[in-house]
């Protein structure tokens, strides 16, 4: 698979006069790395002149904050954490019974996770009609000190006319889970029109039919939204085997100080990780140390909620990352495997915002972006749906996204002289296999091996059973 993450038109190359010898030297070294946000933090991040103005002081837009630690500030600075005291459950229960109730769908329950740890922040529940439009239109929301926020997914709960008749002009509504229990109360509810044309083609930029996250959870959902303030019972949890590693952004930034990390770069993915990502990650923590930095650590951060059909699923992904540190292709002393809660909308550039924006929540201050993130094929012509390009563009000139550091990276492919997967060497393109996603499942199903190098043997093997497994439920059974 091609792995491509852009080098900028323009750099900005100049060194600020309180910067060190030593430290204008390695950012001349690693300038290819950089991008101009990137850079204009490294300049401060590397001299720590004792003049520095603190974080909170550069908040002019351009303007990249001093980052001592590991920890950036969350969205509008405090985490919003929506999970009630354990002494406040018994109580909402027993005010739930007498409420109106909305049923949450399997993806509604993850958007509550996602609300209810953080990951959304400064969000205090599904929408009001105010932050819809802020982030339909705009794909941010206004702070009342007059700052923005970056909010390109509408985060949003629907109902229909039912339930909105039932609710009628109550404040407050009890939503329960898929399974029937109560998970929350939505306070001081605002209920208003779920024009779903308008929010599919803003969001997706096409109203073509066959969008994954469109068929599964805006088409048939009802003619309403209803947004307020969550009240979350208990934590969320799918008792899949997994909850453990669905660390929460309070949990992660926890991890990073224990871990003494004076650097978190996050890479965000949904599929195997093979070893062109591997060189991805390895290199970013290579040039943070070039950079000065003494303990960079790695966020692998896989997707967890929604996915497609034809995605590996979940569990899989999860088996294979193991494998993947078990093999040493990453070094788990420095590196973090947790579950991202959201679900996936393939909405490319307008996506990829919202997947950086989260990992700003949970402390990362360095994101990797590759090709085509968050992007698919086009559901009905044979073409990308999004310039694969678009996506990292529009991340690195994103309003609401200024603190964070983009890491652009070139084109990793298999290297069939070096036998190993490399970084793209256009002298000699002859040299170079691009396999693509589709190409790597192919070689999985019919169990044919791929290149030497292209992916740790422990984590293939978690791929091919895999879909030895599906072969097997699909064969029929003699009677």
């Amino acid at each position: 698979m091609a792995t491509h993450l852009l080098t900028p038109p323009r750099l900005h190359h100049t060194i600020s006069p309180s910067s060190s010898p030593s430290s204008a030297a390695r950012l001349r070294a690693t300038a290819s790395l950089a991008h101009p946000r990137l850079l204009s933090h490294l300049r401060l991040a590397t001299a720590r002149h004792p003049h520095s103005a603190s974080p909170r002081h550069h908040r002019r837009r351009g303007a990249m904050p001093v980052i001592r630690s590991s920890l950036i500030d969350p969205d509008g600075g405090a985490l919003v954490e929506l999970v009630a005291p354990p002494d406040r459950v018994p109580a909402l229960r027993a005010e739930a019974e007498a409420l109106p109730r909305v049923r949450l769908g399997p993806v509604d329950l993850q958007w509550a996770h996602v609300l209810a740890e953080g990951w959304a922040s400064p969000l205090r529940g599904f929408m009001r009609e105010a932050e819809y439009l802020q982030s339909l239109h705009f794909n941010c929301i206004r702070l009342p000190d007059g700052g923005l926020v970056n909010m390109s997914l509408p985060i949003v709960l629907a109902i229909g006319d039912a339930e909105k008749e039932q609710i009628g002009d109550k404040p407050d509504v009890a939503l329960q889970g898929p399974d029937g229990g109560v998970v929350a109360i939505l306070r001081r509810v605002e209920i208003y029109p779920h024009n779903k044309e308008e929010r599919i083609a803003r969001t997706f930029g096409t109203t073509a039919p066959g969008l994954p996250y469109v068929d599964e959870a805006i088409a048939s959902a009802g003619n309403w939204l209803i947004g307020g303030d969550l009240e979350v019972l208990e934590s969320i949890k799918y008792n899949d085997g997994l909850d453990h590693y669905r660390l929460s952004p309070r949990q992660l930034r926890n991890e990073f100080d224990k871990r003494g990390a004076d650097a978190v770069f996050a890479f965000q993915l949904r599929n195997p990780v093979h070893n062109g990502h591997a060189l991805l990650m390895n290199d970013t923590r290579r040039r943070l140390l070039e950079m000065g930095y003494k303990n960079p650590i790695l966020l692998l951060h896989p997707l967890g909620g929604f996915t497609k059909a034809d995605d590996v699923p979940l569990p899989v992904r999860m088996e294979q990352h193991s494998k993947v540190l078990e093999d040493g292709v990453l070094d788990p002393e420095t590196t973090i495997v947790s579950i991202f809660p959201s679900p996936m909308h393939y909405a490319g550039p307008t996506e990829v915002q919202w997947h950086a924006k989260a990992r700003i929540n949970a402390g990362a201050n360095f994101y990797i972006v590759g090709r085509d993130p968050a992007g698919m094929g086009h559901p009905t012509e044979k073409r990308d749906l999004y310039n694969p390009d678009h996506g990292k563009k529009v991340l690195s000139m994103a309003p609401g996204l200024e603190k964070l550091n983009i890491l652009p990276f070139k084109v990793a492919a298999y290297d069939t002289v070096a036998k190993k997967m490399a970084f793209f060497d256009p002298s000699r393109s002859q040299d170079f296999l691009f396999i693509s996603g589709t190409k790597m499942r192919t070689f999985a199903k019919s169990g044919e091996n791929p290149p030497d190098g292209f992916m740790c043997p422990g984590g293939w093997k978690v791929l091919v059973d895999y879909y030895n497994s599906l072969q097997a439920e699909a064969t029929p059974v003699p009677v």
